[in-house]
């Protein structure tokens, strides 16, 4: 039997309290950043892969989608929404962080901003993901994922973008795998920091991480 001295046993407890306090801050900080926006904070799109994922993948080898719970051209879908806070009337400039691992997917008739962000317009090709957010108001949407050319490959985000939010407006996220299929994490990538690493996810995702939040003056 051990038995610790009083001094000891103080020492431990003040460790893990300092701990618990600190953790409960961070926590809080992060949601203070998010404000109105702390319904999306975290959110992950997620197409998971049935089965486990192989010892040794192929490359570029595609699977079947964990989402069909039926016709694989209906049921390879899942839809989230979201209300955003803040004041009626009043309009948000909303900065939100893009991170996960991805297939590629074409759109059209909208505005291409960066590598992977498109503003606007539809999508342009019937088999790969999509990654949508959609807003109320003002009236407007997203997609997370483009590239100039769909094919059998993966790849790794890592991206922050600023989208306007009118307050009490409502957000949709959508993901569609359109035909029950998905390109598989065959080379098992892992976005550090981000769950299930240092793992590597069974599929493809993308995490929403709230930045920063600000009225439009």
């Amino acid at each position: 039997m051990v038995v610790m001295k009083h001094s000891s046993v103080l020492l431990l407890l003040t460790f893990l309290f300092s701990g618990t306090l600190a953790s409960q801050a961070e926590e809080a900080a992060g949601k203070k950043a998010a404000g109105p926006a702390s319904s999306i904070d975290g959110y992950r799109f997620e197409f998971p892969c049935t089965g486990t994922m192989p010892e040794h993948p192929k490359e570029g080898a595609d699977g079947e989608s964990a989402l069909v719970k039926g016709d694989p051209l209906t049921t390879d879908n899942f839809e989230a929404i979201k209300q955003f806070g803040g004041e009626a009337g009043k309009r948000y400039k909303v900065t939100l962080r893009f991170r996960g691992v991805v297939e590629p997917m074409m759109y059209k008739g909208g505005e291409k901003d960066g590598d992977y962000f498109y503003r606007g317009g539809e999508p342009n090709n019937g088999t790969y993901n999509i990654y949508k957010i959609a807003i109320s108001s003002p009236e407007s949407h997203y997609f997370l994922n483009r590239q100039d050319k769909v094919g059998h490959k993966i790849f790794t985000i890592d991206y922050t973008k600023t989208i306007e939010i009118d307050g009490g407006a409502e957000i949709t996220l959508r993901g569609d795998g359109q035909n029950g299929r998905l390109i598989t994490n065959y080379a098992k990538l892992v976005v550090p920091g981000i769950a299930p690493a240092p793992e590597p996810y069974h599929g493809q995702f993308v995490q929403i991480d709230v930045v920063d939040v600000v009225e439009v003056k």
